[in-house]
Parts: structure tokens; C-alpha cells; sequence
């Protein structure tokens, strides 16, 4: 899956960004800001991994801290089918995998 001739599909794109922002979820609280600024991903892009993370059994919560809606912090509430300890041995190859996917996509 991670030899670098191997050519991914868009749905494999976006479950290996799953997978990733997953990881960066469970390492650190973050919310869409300090994501976006860590990842360099879109607003957009990560709203909408984060809301189809139920389709890989992964559930997040956002845990509110303060008056305004959008301070707190996603948080990994159950992995589901998934293991967390795979994802976190293969996280630099995940990482690596999706920015190589997201230069090929600048340049086309």
C-alpha cells in the first residue's frame, strides 16, 4: 500500500486523510484552525473528514471551552474497526503518502 509506484484512487485519498487526521486528533486537541494551519488542508476539505469519519467507524466529539461555538477541541471518542496502534506505527508513511498525493494533484 505504501510503495511509492503504487497510484491511489480519490477514495483511498481520503481514507488515508482520515486515517492521518485521526492520528493528529489523538496526539493533541485541536480544532479547525490549528488543524488547518498544521495540515495546510483546506477548511473545507477537513470539515468534511471530520464529518465522514462515522463512514470508517471512527466517532469525534467536539468538546466546547468557552462561549463562542468553535472553541474547544476535537477529541477521538472510539476507533471503532480500526487500530490506532497501526495507524500510529504508520503514521510518517501515511503522512508522506498524502502529501506526495497532494503535489500530484497541484501539478495537474
Amino acid at each position: 500500500m505504501f510503495s511509492n509506484n503504487y497510484v491511489i484512487n480519490k477514495s483511498q485519498k481520503a481514507f488515508l486523510r482520515k486515517l492521518y487526521l485521526a492520528h493528529l486528533l489523538d496526539e493533541e486537541q485541536h480544532n479547525l484552525l490549528s488543524l488547518q494551519k498544521l495540515t495546510l488542508m483546506p477548511r473545507r476539505t477537513l470539515q468534511d473528514a471530520l464529518a465522514a469519519f462515522v463512514d470508517i467507524g471512527i466517532e469525534v466529539d467536539f468538546v466546547q471551552q468557552g462561549q463562542r461555538h468553535n472553541e474547544g477541541y476535537y477529541r477521538i471518542s472510539t476507533w471503532g474497526p480500526i487500530s490506532s496502534a497501526w495507524v500510529n506505527s504508520h503514521f510518517e508513511q501515511i503522512k508522506q503518502h498524502i502529501e506526495m498525493v497532494s503535489e500530484s494533484d497541484m501539478t495537474r
